[in-house]
């Protein structure tokens, strides 16, 4: 069937989300420049004053001290994997992570878009052993920037090429999630461990007991949250944690979980991705030299993004292709594979992230590298994916243009 015929469910599905998320790359991209901006202009010190508001809550010997850019990347980033953790919850139960016929190629190609950036990123930096903690900062991939991307070609875009991306962005944050977990968590606290566990315990018996309203679900995430961050694991995972409790469906058929994802997408989208990336992105480049970009931590993080990615995605996919594990999606080429892997290495979000746990937050010697590396990086991803999509992807004529928009 052409690709200009009425759509099916599924498309008609993953054009709206689509058209969610490349608003709010859009945002991320603007909020991103003016931070930059920002940090290299008479206003630098303002900013970073700003961003060390110390905000404190206590109620009785409970106390949460922390300044304004630790909430944002410890709160309002908890709401952002909220929100993940019931994309990935519907995926496996009625999506796209519901078969392994579904799941094999893309998750072939993550797999080797996480492997092979992490592995140059510790060669080059082998000798380092701060620098090594780094070494998962080439591995995200900016699922919000790359569908901005493909946005930009319209319905020359196949939808399974758009499925095939969105997929692999879903194992990309399993991975994501997993690193936080594994290797980024502080000092353990085993009794507020034990509180977590079994607040976790009380969500799961919700879901087991019938427990369908959203609020009860809400409560006691931020009860978790509360707990997850007094304990050294990372807060941000309370909000996977408590996602995977919310219900799929009711006695009538509704989804609390999908009513949830839904409420939630424009928020995060549209305000708590933008106010991260205005609060991480604000990277002061004076006195950045040469030195600077042949740094391995910031020539790791460039060449991680820009050669690991695609050689990763593509010679997983390859291979799982050779095998006959998977086949290649209809009506995609390899020369369109071969742009939305360079696509996937935006890493912005999420490489910022984690670059922020790895370097504590900013304050580490290598943190300004990082930030350059992920902004080189991501650039160069995008422009290089935007010439080959260009060239690969199929053209539209005026005629089929206007049949698809009326």
């Amino acid at each position: 069937m052409d690709q200009t015929q009425p759509k099916s469910p599924l498309a008609n599905a993953v054009q709206q989300f689509i058209r969610l998320e490349s608003a709010g790359g859009i945002l991320l991209l603007c909020a991103a420049i003016i931070a930059l901006f920002i940090a290299n202009s008479p206003l630098s010190e303002l900013y970073a004053a700003f961003l060390d508001t110390p905000i404190a809550v206590q109620i009785g010997a409970l106390e949460i001290n922390k300044s304004l850019l630790l909430l944002i990347n410890d709160g309002l980033m908890a709401v952002f994997f909220f929100l993940i953790g019931l994309e990935i919850k519907r995926e496996i139960l009625e999506g796209e992570l519901s078969s392994f016929s579904q799941i094999a190629l893309p998750g072939a190609g993550a797999l080797g878009g996480m492997l092979i950036p992490a592995a140059i990123y510790a060669w080059l930096n082998w000798g380092d052993g701060v620098a090594l903690d780094g070494w998962a900062i080439p591995v995200a991939t900016d699922i919000a920037f790359a569908l901005a991307l493909l946005t930009v070609f319209g319905q020359r875009v196949p939808v399974s090429l758009k499925v095939f991306l969105l997929t692999l962005a879903i194992f990309d944050d399993l991975a994501a999630i997993s690193i936080i977990a594994i290797f980024y968590s502080a000092d353990l606290s085993l009794t507020a461990l034990a509180l977590g566990a079994m607040l976790l315990l009380v969500g799961i018996v919700m879901n087991r007991q019938g427990v369908k309203r959203i609020s009860a679900y809400v409560l006691l995430g931020v009860i978790l949250w509360v707990a997850v961050l007094k304990s050294g694991v990372h807060a941000t995972l309370a909000g996977v944690l408590i996602a995977f409790c919310v219900p799929m469906r009711d006695d009538r058929g509704h989804s609390p979980l999908q009513i949830l994802e839904h409420r939630l997408h424009a928020p995060v989208a549209l305000v708590i991705l933008p106010i991260f990336a205005f609060a991480n992105a604000g990277l002061s480049l004076s006195g950045i030299s040469l030195d600077e970009l042949a740094h391995p931590v910031t020539l790791g993080i460039i060449l991680g993004l820009v050669v690991g990615k695609p050689i990763g995605i593509l010679g997983f996919v390859g291979a799982a292709v050779a095998l006959g594990i998977a086949r290649l999606p209809d009506r995609v080429t390899w020369s369109q594979l071969l742009g939305v892997a360079m696509a996937c290495g935006i890493g912005f979000t999420m490489s910022l992230f984690i670059a922020g746990l790895a370097f504590e937050h900013g304050s580490g010697d290598y943190f300004s590298r990082d930030c350059l590396g992920i902004l080189i990086g991501s650039i160069l991803s995008a422009m290089a994916g935007y010439m080959i999509l260009q060239f690969s992807l199929p053209k539209i004529s005026q005629q089929e243009s206007e049949a698809v928009t009326t």
